[in-house]
């Protein structure tokens, strides 16, 4: 896929000096040289992407112009349904029969023209881990690919930081967007709560599921937040909201906007440390950063990773007492651990989530944006052992899930290792348009896009494990 963003390729295409038929061939063409060592895919839509692209060039000589994702190809994390295609959730316990409808954000994607290179891989129902159990292989990690990614949007992270795709989606419950895009280098936004719909969506996790874009820059995911955004009465979270304006004030800089480092939720550690780095950058840019904290955010929390384990048991326990051996291990031991919970638990993890709702809502009569890590490690190594049952332990994620703010991960530079850093951004509810364009300013202070280009990817690396095979 080139190396140029989805505006970028608008023009050209609307120039006609590429063709959507050739993004699709080039994106089918990548799939094919990269994906036998990454398994970002667990099935390439050949003949639909063609199919979908030849339209697009029909639109375009017809002088139709339906959005800015017309004619770009993209992915599907393997939990949403596209018309057609198999979702898998990337277990054995799902029947593999064709969808018979799009998902509602699949739907507004092929309205406006954009072209479905396939379904991309996940943890087995966006919960079981890193292991070898499930029943496709694990995504690699482009910049060593004897680690992680994370997940559980683990292909949508990898397709996109491979560069075989420039926009993916993926899905969130407790962070499960941003931590494989913290992991691979990517941007990740976790909207609003309700502000895309998750009609078609297998749930994980009903009033912690989001689902977002992860794209090689922030401004590709906005554009391709806009494209999939949209009120769904059909799902009774949809937000009736109007539509978010992520382009216009993108480039406005972050002079005089009021930003919360989250020192709580620090750390000791290079990680910690970028993100104290990009605090100031972001203060030398004419931001007003300033120390913010969040009483008992530890506690908050865990209340997140109760609800977390509670409602995905709610949702898989039939079939968990029928069908438990055709689970994988780790995604079976994490939704049967919901068994042990109580009533009293789940409503007392649901009372505070009112108490961090109100906690987070009341910072933000102080900041725009909040600031503080996506995760406090770089990419993990593979393990053949059990996985807790909060699977990346240093993660900073699941407390704005637990309170629906809006939050994207953004790279900013390599560790010693040469593994990639990020940082990130919280906002208001549904004002992404301000969250998105403090992380361009942090995009563009850390000059995260010539630290990419600099680097070649897939780099390979020998590993004494094959999570693909074990």
């Amino acid at each position: 896929m080139p190396s140029l963003g989805i505006r970028e390729l608008g023009r050209q295409l609307r120039a006609g000096s590429i063709t959507a038929t050739a993004l699709a061939e080039t994106a089918l063409a990548a799939a094919a040289k990269l994906d036998p060592t990454l398994h970002a895919f667990i099935k390439v839509t050949s003949e639909q992407a063609l199919r979908d692209a030849r339209q697009a060039d029909a639109l375009f000589s017809a002088g139709r112009d339906v959005g800015p994702m017309q004619g770009i190809p993209y992915g599907l994390k393997d939990i949403i349904d596209a018309e057609g295609v198999p979702t898998t959730c990337q277990s054995r316990v799902t029947d593999g029969q064709p969808a018979v409808a799009d998902s509602f954000l699949a739907g507004r994607l092929r309205e406006q023209g954009a072209v479905l290179v396939g379904k991309l891989t996940t943890f087995e129902f966006a919960v079981g881990g890193a292991l070898p159990d499930q029943a496709f292989p694990l995504a690699r990690n482009p910049w060593n690919t004897a680690l992680q990614t994370g997940g559980s949007s683990s292909g949508s992270a990898v397709a996109v930081a491979a560069g075989m795709l420039p926009m993916a989606v993926g899905t969130d419950t407790g962070g499960s967007i941003r931590l494989p895009a913290a992991y691979c280098g990517v941007v990740g936004v976790k909207p609003t709560y309700g502000r895309v719909s998750r009609r078609g969506v297998a749930p994980l996790a009903w009033s912690l599921d989001h689902c977002g874009p992860m794209a090689a820059s922030v401004e590709d995911a906005a554009i391709g937040l806009a494209a999939m955004e949209g009120h769904d009465p059909a799902d009774p979270a949809s937000a009736d909201v109007p539509a978010g304006n992520y382009l216009a004030g993108l480039e406005a800089g972050v002079a005089g906007l009021r930003i919360g480092l989250m020192v709580d939720m620090l750390d000791q550690g290079p990680v910690a440390a970028e993100v104290a780095r990009v605090a100031g950058l972001l203060a030398s840019a004419g931001a007003e950063v300033s120390d913010a904290r969040l009483v008992d955010q530890a506690r908050l929390a865990a209340a997140g990773w109760v609800i977390h384990m509670a409602e995905p048991f709610a949702i898989h326990a039939g079939r968990l007492r029928t069908r438990y051996a055709d689970y994988g291990v780790s995604a079976a031991d994490r939704m049967t651990l919901g068994a042990t919970l109580t009533a009293h638990d789940y409503l007392a993890a649901t009372q505070l989530r009112r108490v961090a709702a109100g906690r987070v809502a009341a910072l933000f009569e102080h900041y725009d944006c909040l600031l503080c890590p996506t995760v406090l490690n770089t990419a993990p190594g593979f393990t053949t052992g059990p996985l807790p049952m909060a699977p990346f332990a240093p993660a900073r994620t699941i407390l704005f899930n637990l309170t629906g703010h809006p939050a994207v991960s953004v790279p900013t530079a390599l560790d010693a290792a040469g593994l990639p850093m990020a940082v990130q951004l919280v906002g208001r509810h549904f004002d992404e348009a301000t969250m998105l364009r403090a992380a361009r300013s942090v995009e563009q202070l850390t000059g995260w896009a010539a630290t990419r280009a600099a680097h070649d990817l897939p780099r390979q690396a020998d590993s004494t494990f094959n999570p693909a095979t074990g």
